[in-house]
C-alpha cells in the first residue's frame, strides 16, 4: 500500500510514517520546503515530496500514485487569526481532498481530534453520537470540527474517508506539544492547581496507539463516513498524572490552589485582552477557556467504535509509555532539552 503522510515532519505524522515504514508500506511525506523528517524513521525510507496545503498543484503532484492518504497536519498553537486556522485547517483539508480524489486515492484518513465536540463541561465516557457544540471554546476546535465535517461528507464509493479523534497525544520526540509545555510549567512553579477541588478524569493517546489505529483505519473496509474516538486504555486522574511527571522530572507538584471563582474571572479577564489583533496573532495566552477546561474538565471516551469497525486496540499502556518517555528524555540530553522550545 502507498501512503502519502502530512506532518510527517512533526511529532504524530513522524510517528505514523515510522509505523507505516514498519508495517512494509511504501511511505511518502509532504513536507514544507524548510521541514525534515525525524531520523527516528530512517533515512531512505521515506519518499519526501515538498508541498503546501495552500498549493493545490503541490498536492496534485503529492498525491499522485497513492492509495491512502493520513492527514495529520494541522495547525495546532494556540494563537493565530480566524484566517491563519481556517487555511490550514479547513481550507487545506478541502484541498487536499480535492486532489485525492482526482488523483484517484481510494482511502482518506483524517485525524480530527475530541475538540471537535468539546462544550466546555464534562463528558464521560462519550461516544460518536455526542453532537458537535453550538459554540467552541476556540478557533482550532471549530476549524477541526468543520474539517472533520468535510472528510466525511466526501465519503462515496470508491473514496473511503474517515475521521480519528485522539486527545491528548504523548510519547517520545513530542517537542512542543502539551507534555514538554506541562513539564516546563512543574519546572518553574508556574502551574497552580486549577481544579477548584474537583476530580478531573481525561482519556489520552499514546502517538504509538494513534498511529497504529492511523493504520487500521487505512485498511478497514467499515469506516466509511464515520468518525472514531481513539484513547489509551487508561483513565487518567489529571492532577494525580501531573503530580507523577512532575515526580519524574525532579519538579514539585503544584501545591497552590487557585479558587474556581478567581480562576474564571482571571480567564474572561484574558480572553478579553486577547481579542486585540497583535496579542491574538503572535501570543498565546497564559490561560484560556480551552486550556482551562483541559484542566479541568473531565474527558473520556467510549473507543468500543473503534474496536468494532478497525479492530483496533492501544498496542501501548501508561506506564510503559511513561518509561519509554523517560528513556527518551535522557537519550536527548535531559528535561533541559525535551521543554527547550516550550512556551
Amino acid at each position: 500500500m502507498k501512503i502519502l503522510v502530512t506532518g510527517a515532519s512533526g511529532f504524530l505524522g513522524g510517528h505514523i510514517a515510522e509505523a507505516a515504514v514498519a508495517a512494509g508500506d511504501d511511505v511518502r511525506a509532504l513536507l514544507r520546503p524548510t521541514a525534515s523528517l525525524s531520523m527516528d524513521i530512517g533515512a531512505g525510507l521515506v519518499e519526501p515530496v515538498r508541498g503546501d496545503l495552500a498549493d493545490p498543484a503541490s498536492l496534485v503532484a503529492a498525491t499522485a500514485g497513492v492509495d491512502v492518504v493520513i492527514h495529520s497536519a494541522a495547525r495546532v498553537t494556540d494563537h493565530g487569526s480566524p484566517a491563519q486556522f481556517h487555511d490550514t485547517n479547513v481550507a487545506g483539508t478541502e484541498r487536499l481532498l480535492a486532489a485525492a480524489r482526482a488523483g484517484g486515492v481510494s482511502r482518506f484518513v483524517f485525524v480530527s481530534s475530541p475538540s471537535a465536540v468539546m462544550d466546555g463541561g464534562d463528558q464521560l465516557d462519550i461516544d460518536e453520537s455526542t453532537p458537535y457544540p453550538a459554540t467552541y471554546l476556540n478557533l482550532y476546535s471549530r476549524t477541526k470540527a468543520e474539517a472533520e465535517r468535510l472528510v466525511l461528507a466526501a465519503n462515496e464509493p470508491g473514496f473511503t474517508t474517515c475521521a480519528l479523534r485522539p486527545r491528548g497525544i504523548w510519547g517520545p520526540r513530542d517537542w512542543h506539544g502539551f507534555m514538554p509545555r506541562l513539564i516546563a510549567k512543574l519546572r518553574a512553579g508556574r502551574l497552580p492547581d486549577l481544579s477548584g477541588g474537583r476530580t478531573v478524569l481525561a482519556s489520552l493517546c499514546h502517538a504509538t496507539n494513534a498511529a497504529h489505529a492511523c493504520l487500521l483505519a487505512a485498511a478497514s473496509d467499515r469506516a466509511g463516513g464515520r468518525a472514531y474516538f481513539i484513547a489509551d486504555a487508561e483513565i487518567s486522574d489529571v492532577w494525580t498524572l501531573i503530580a507523577e511527571v512532575a515526580a519524574m522530572y525532579g519538579a514539585a507538584p503544584p501545591t497552590r490552589r487557585v479558587p474556581a471563582g478567581v480562576r474564571d474571572v482571571l480567564v474572561a479577564a484574558i480572553e478579553t485582552v486577547w481579542r486585540i489583533p497583535y496579542l491574538r496573532d503572535r501570543h498565546s495566552p497564559p490561560l484560556s477557556r480551552y486550556s482551562v477546561a483541559l484542566l479541568t474538565r473531565s474527558s473520556t471516551y467510549d473507543t468500543s467504535a473503534a474496536a468494532r469497525d478497525l479492530g483496533y486496540a492501544p498496542v501501548v499502556d501508561q506506564q510503559t509509555g511513561l518509561r519509554q518517555l523517560h528513556e527518551w528524555v535522557d537519550s536527548i540530553g535531559g528535561v533541559d532539552a525535551f521543554t527547550r522550545y516550550a512556551r
